[in-house]
């Protein structure tokens, strides 16, 4: 006999519509621009302006109800004898002059980058080759050469490597010495040092390049090829040793090394488009000072790239009154992206200055001073259950998000640390020692650099007691170099 049980449980399922609302909260300022700018194109039923009392949508995201809106639409709908063709409706435009309007002074007009269009360093060099008397084999060589270059302008493969590349590329035979002269013709052009195999070579052909025009770089040609290894490693007393140089003699050398690219091609990009991108905030601090002194501050979005939208009403009673099935079906889904783009822009503006205010609020004191060690230790979860959200609703709200202060454009994620406690008993941001650890360094004998043990000593005399490792790696965070790439002669 089958025996019958009953449990209950319970489970917990996010539905696709809140996964694309949490990625929603996502977008930077620039991303939900150009989503609305796609939807404005896609949906005709979506049109920029000012959203009337009657085109709010509901408040409650999660509880709206789409199909109602459309048969409230669909009740409303009154018949059009002028436009009750559909095909004669979609066809008849009018003229995009007659419905603009300039009502914006010149203050309000942003300025958008213009596109910056630069030559390509492969076509440069290629232009060079074409000049040069050479026969339509030895060009489709170079060109084979240039375009095996890496985009910082070295040279990984051998010259017998590429005679076999360019010979089974163009089914012809090509000799490694005919690859050889080539190569020296491509390291004389400019810019110096390309076509070299490694940093080494590099610096090598462009010394020998200013031996040419005249300058005396002798010593600094030497220490480039006979020690190179302790100068990596800034060996100098290896080196005056070993070349037998005094102490001003290696600072003009190494001055002169130092002045040089570290790579042939600098910006290493391939392509002849480069667009420069700003940060753009998505929020906007202020401090209001009243009559008696006390200050607040103020937070909004920066809302002047994003424009207002509404239902085109007119249009969706329009296509409705033809009373034609797939012509409602069209309305019916186009007003429901519609609805929902409205309410998730909504959402979004509010789960983000919640998020905002509550940050603020936390880190109070730092937004006043404007004082690194006045920032609190905070992490996402104390956000969360400060305004009731989820983490990983303020890990999205946050991510990507900049804020505009009198301070300067802050990354959001910069405010979120990790506390340690110092010798007081009192728990303290990690980026003060952070910051500790910048000024120890700024204020440090170039000729004698801190290594980590020492900065390790003088924190715990500050009272931070961490570990040698952990200095190290605050350090690396900063992209502060070893001490011994650190000092100087």
């Amino acid at each position: 006999m089958m025996n019958l049980s009953q449990n209950q449980r319970q489970t917990f399922k996010i539905t696709p519509l809140q996964i694309q609302m949490l990625n929603f909260l996502q977008l930077s300022t620039l991303e939900l621009e150009d989503r609305i700018k796609n939807e404005l194109e896609e949906n005709p039923l979506l049109e920029e302006g000012m959203v009337s009392n009657e085109d709010t949508p509901k408040d409650d995201f999660e509880d709206s109800d789409d199909s109602a809106n459309v048969d409230d639409y669909a009740a409303e709908v009154k018949p059009e004898n002028d436009y009750a063709d559909w095909e004669e409706y979609a066809h008849d435009d009018i003229p995009d002059y007659k419905t603009k309007t300039n009502n914006q002074s010149a203050d309000d007009e942003l300025y958008s980058i213009p596109i910056v269009q630069e030559s390509d360093w492969r076509t440069d060099l290629k232009s060079q080759v074409h000049c040069l008397p050479f026969n339509n084999r030895q060009i489709m060589l170079m060109d084979f050469i240039i375009d095996s270059l890496s985009d910082n302008g070295f040279l990984s493969s051998s010259a017998e490597t590429i005679a076999d590349d360019v010979s089974f590329t163009n089914n012809i035979f090509v000799d490694v010495e005919e690859i050889v002269q080539l190569l020296k013709i491509l390291r004389k052009m400019d810019p110096p040092g390309i076509g070299a195999v490694d940093l080494q070579e590099c610096l090598m052909m462009q010394l020998h390049r200013k031996k040419e025009k005249g300058f005396d770089v002798n010593h600094a040609i030497d220490i480039v090829v006979f020690n190179f290894k302790e100068l990596a490693v800034r060996n100098f007393e290896k080196i005056m040793r070993l070349q037998n140089l005094t102490s001003d003699e290696l600072k003009l050398a190494i001055a002169q090394i130092t002045a040089l690219n570290a790579k042939p091609i600098m910006d290493g990009g391939s392509s002849s488009i480069a667009v420069k991108d700003n940060i753009i905030p998505e929020y906007v601090i202020t401090y209001e000072t009243n009559l008696y002194g006390d200050s607040t501050i103020d937070i909004s979005l920066n809302n002047s790239r994003i424009p207002s939208l509404k239902i085109n009403k007119g249009f969706a009673q329009t296509i409705s009154s033809a009373k034609d099935k797939v012509a409602n079906q069209y309305v019916n889904s186009k007003l429901t992206a519609a609805n929902w783009l409205i309410e998730a822009i909504q959402q979004r503006e509010t789960t983000m200055l919640k998020t905002m205010r509550a940050i603020v609020l936390f880190q109070r004191e730092f937004f006043k001073t404007g004082d690194i060690s006045n920032l609190k230790p905070m992490i996402l979860k104390d956000i969360a259950d400060q305004i009731g959200m989820d983490i990983s609703t303020i890990s999205r709200v946050t991510s990507g998000k900049y804020a505009l202060t009198p301070l300067g454009t802050i990354n959001l994620k910069d405010l979120f640390s990790e506390g340690l406690k110092v010798n007081s008993g009192e728990e303290v941001s990690n980026r003060e020692i952070q910051q500790t650890i910048v000024n120890l360094v700024a204020n440090e004998n170039k000729h004698t650099p801190l290594n980590d043990f020492q900065l390790m000593e003088l924190l715990s005399n500050k009272g931070y007691n961490i570990a040698r490792r952990t200095v190290a790696k605050y350090r690396e965070n900063l992209n502060i170099s070893s001490a011994q790439m650190r000092r100087i002669l």
